[in-house]
Order: structure tokens, then sequence, then C-alpha cells
């Protein structure tokens, strides 16, 4: 399982990079195409410093490569980060499916006992 493999620092660094819209669009953007810093700080109301600390986040959830090409830094999708963050994703989902399927046989038990207890 995914999420025995990954420490806590490695779950929390993975879903502080999603908690962030801005993040999450960079991921979308450059899963399609490697982009520069430069050329990803266009496309945000914000300062290109902003964008790096964006992408440094992302890096250290293992979500992002970055790669110096001349005086270019460009950003690329780490499909193995992204494969072991939609692995845990799925994990969780199982998790709290089984859970949810608990509830709605406890709830199915009592239901049924009440209408057998009734007059």
């Amino acid at each position: 399982m995914v999420v025995d493999q990954l420490s806590e620092n490695d779950t929390d660094r993975l879903f502080q990079a999603f908690s962030d819209a801005t993040r999450r669009d960079i991921v979308r953007r450059v899963s399609s195409a490697p982009s520069s810093v430069s050329g990803l700080a266009a496309l945000y109301a914000m300062s290109f410093a902003a964008v790096q600390k964006h992408v440094a986040v992302l890096e250290r959830a293992s979500l992002v490569t970055k790669e110096k090409r001349g005086r270019e830094q460009v950003v690329r999708a780490n499909h193995e980060g992204l494969q072991r963050a939609r692995q845990l994703l799925d994990e969780y989902e199982a998790i709290w499916r089984e859970r949810s399927s608990r509830i709605a046989d406890i709830l199915a038990e009592e239901t049924e006992q009440l209408g057998d207890a009734l007059p």
C-alpha cells in the first residue's frame, strides 16, 4: 500500500502541494507540456518569485522536476510522483468507501431490527 510506503512528511507535502489552486493548475499545465518558470509566471497575476515558490512546493512533493536549460528553468511533470499521489488518493477512497459501506450495513440492520420490534 502506498499509504504505508509514504512517510507522514511525504504525505503532508503531497496534500500541501495540492491544497492550492495555482499549484494544481501548474501540475495540469506541465502534465501536458513542459514549461519554463518564466512561461508559467506569465500566466498568473503574481510575481515570478511567487511562481518559483509554487514550483518549489511541487518539486518538494515530487510532483514536478526542474531542469536548467541555459538561462531558463524548465518544469516537467514527474509522472512517477503523480502516480504515487494517485495511488495514495485511490487508497484513501477505498478506505472511505469501505467505511461508508459498513455504516450503511449497520443502518440497514438497525432499520430491520426496528421493523421486527414493531407490533
